[in-house]
């Protein structure tokens, strides 16, 4: 029988890439949280989570691996872990997917298992961005690498509704991600979904936003394509490490700056805590029936402890039926949405 917690999560016993025990020990720290209920599938003698409170083992031996295509490979493979982990969510048995593995095979698991809401034609993979002044949504980050401009204006919509719904912004203020501030700069399609953003009703949006404006939080929703935002977050979390490593190695270069060092020690901790990729669990995709994060692949225990605290979080407030409502309130699915493809 399922886990009989408040919310339950199914999650993927495949992909993480420092092993089951790793993924194990992650599951056991979200379980701890007696409203979370998880359902694992994969490798129940590997995991060995048998008898954990709060959390059942489904013995799943098939997973989707990085070189496989993903598409074809969830068609093929209906036992496969992330498969059978969408399917339990669609059966309502669980109420959210999370998978540490491929971020191609999740997705096609979820948009075939899941569906696409009413006028979603492209699911978008959104992040959430820790900032000094405040966390922004970036998405996408990966689901669509070619998009056109009315794509652009979906995730406009889609990162607005969800950042109101689950993030409790009162007005999210949407950006454009281009290489200028006037309305003119940037390819074709960048140009064109803004000047549909800007004529769009029910959205706030705050015009063109360059890289610089996202850790300075100067919006609330960043809009991209997929290939930019793979690569703008990417850089972001190496630029992190790197900036983290070079104030170690600094504050120990000589015993004045080890003394300084010790002093800034809880402050600098709680900032690497904060732009740690295990601090977000994994990116959201949105535009779907149903709740799927997508985590880390390298992501530790509490990387993947808190991917399941996102997902169930996202099932406690009703993502999807409030982000669907305020698609629908701002006319989105009718006129912003209209024609994409």
């Amino acid at each position: 029988m399922p886990p009989t917690r408040a919310v339950t999560v199914a999650l993927d016993g495949y992909g993480a890439e420092q092993g089951f025990d790793v993924l194990a020990e992650g599951a056991r720290l979200a379980a701890a949280d007696p409203q979370i209920g998880i359902r694992v599938f994969g490798p129940r003698r590997a995991l060995g989570l048998d008898g954990v409170d709060g959390i059942e083992v489904i013995d799943t031996t098939e997973w989707i691996t990085n070189d496989e295509d993903p598409v074809q490979a969830v068609r093929a493979k209906k036992g496969a872990s992330v498969v059978q982990a969408a399917a339990d969510v669609a059966a309502e048995r669980s109420a959210a997917l999370v998978s540490p593995g491929s971020t191609g095979a999740t997705m096609a698991a979820a948009t075939f298992g899941l569906r696409r809401l009413q006028g979603v034609q492209r699911p978008a993979l959104a992040v959430q961005l820790p900032a000094p002044r405040k966390t922004v949504l970036f998405l996408d980050v990966g689901a669509n690498v070619n998009v056109r401009a009315q794509h652009l204006v979906q995730f406009g919509f889609l990162g607005a509704a969800f950042s109101a719904a689950v993030l409790g912004v009162a007005k999210p203020r949407v950006g454009l991600l281009t290489v200028g501030e006037e309305s003119g700069k940037g390819r074709e399609e960048v140009v064109e979904a803004n000047r549909l953003l800007s004529e769009a009703p029910g959205i706030e949006f705050a015009g063109n936003v360059e890289g610089g404006d996202i850790p300075a939080a100067t919006v609330d929703v960043v809009v991209t394509d997929g290939f930019t935002g793979n690569v703008t977050l990417k850089v972001m979390e190496g630029s992190a490490r790197a900036i983290a490593g070079a104030i170690r190695a600094a504050a120990r270069s000589n015993p004045l700056a080890a003394a300084g060092g010790l002093l800034l020690k809880p402050a600098l901790g709680g900032l690497r805590r904060d732009f740690h990729p295990d601090t977000t669990g994994g990116a959201i995709l949105l535009g779907l029936r149903g709740i799927a994060v997508v985590g880390h692949g390298s992501a530790g225990a509490e990387g993947i402890a808190n991917a399941v605290r996102l997902a169930a979080r996202c099932a406690e407030v009703d993502a999807v039926g409030r982000t669907a409502a305020l698609l629908r309130e701002g006319g989105a699915s009718r006129s912003a949405l209209a024609g994409a493809s």
